[in-house]
C-alpha cells in the first residue's frame, strides 16, 4: 500500500504514475513527500494569509510557473486563484506581462517575484528596500520570500522527477 498521497500536487504534475521505478523510488521518500506538500499548503493556504491574500498567492505562483515555462502548473494554480475568488486586478497578476498598472504595491511584489524567478542572483538589498517603500510590511516580505523559495523548490523538484521519468 503507498504512503504517498494520491492528492499530492508534485507527484501528478510530473506524472508519475502508480508503479514504475520512480513510484518505488518516491515511496521510500514518502515522507519528504508530504512535507513538500504540507509546504505547498502552508505556502499557498495558510490559515493566517498576513498581508499577502490566497488569491495573490495563488496569482504570484500561477507567474512563477509561467516564467518557468510550466502550463501544467500554472493550471493548478488558476485553480487556486479561482477558488480564492480573486477580483480582476489580483488575477491580472498571473500573467507576466502585467505590470501592476500603477499599483505600487502590486507592482513592488510582481518585480520583485519575477527578479527572484528569473535570476535570483541579481537580488540585492534595494529590492527588498523597494519592497518597504511600496508598504509592504517585513512580515509580508518573509511571507512573499518563502513563497517563491518553495515556488524554485517545487517546479524544480517536479523538473527532476520528469527527467527520471523520462529516462526510467
Amino acid at each position: 500500500m503507498s504512503d504517498l498521497s494520491p492528492n499530492d500536487i508534485v507527484i501528478a504534475q510530473a506524472g508519475i504514475g502508480a508503479s514504475g521505478s520512480v513510484r518505488e523510488a518516491l515511496e521510500g521518500r514518502a515522507d519528504i513527500m508530504a512535507m513538500t506538500q504540507a509546504t505547498h499548503d502552508a505556502a499557498l493556504k495558510p490559515s493566517d494569509p498576513g498581508g499577502l491574500s490566497h488569491g495573490e498567492r495563488a496569482a504570484l505562483a500561477t507567474r512563477v510557473a509561467r516564467l518557468n515555462e510550466d502550463e501544467a502548473l500554472a493550471a493548478h494554480y488558476m485553480t487556486l486563484l479561482e477558488e480564492a475568488g480573486a477580483d480582476e486586478a489580483v488575477s491580472a497578476m498571473a500573467d507576466p506581462a502585467h505590470d501592476g498598472e500603477g499599483d505600487a504595491r502590486r507592482a513592488a511584489l510582481l518585480a520583485y517575484t519575477d527578479l527572484v524567478s528569473t535570476h535570483p542572483r541579481d537580488t540585492t538589498p534595494e529590492d527588498i528596500e523597494a519592497l518597504k517603500s511600496a508598504g509592504i510590511s517585513d512580515a509580508d516580505i518573509v511571507r512573499l520570500s518563502e513563497l517563491n523559495a518553495f515556488l524554485a523548490y517545487q517546479i524544480r523538484v517536479i523538473a527532476g522527477l520528469k527527467l527520471m521519468r523520462a529516462t526510467a
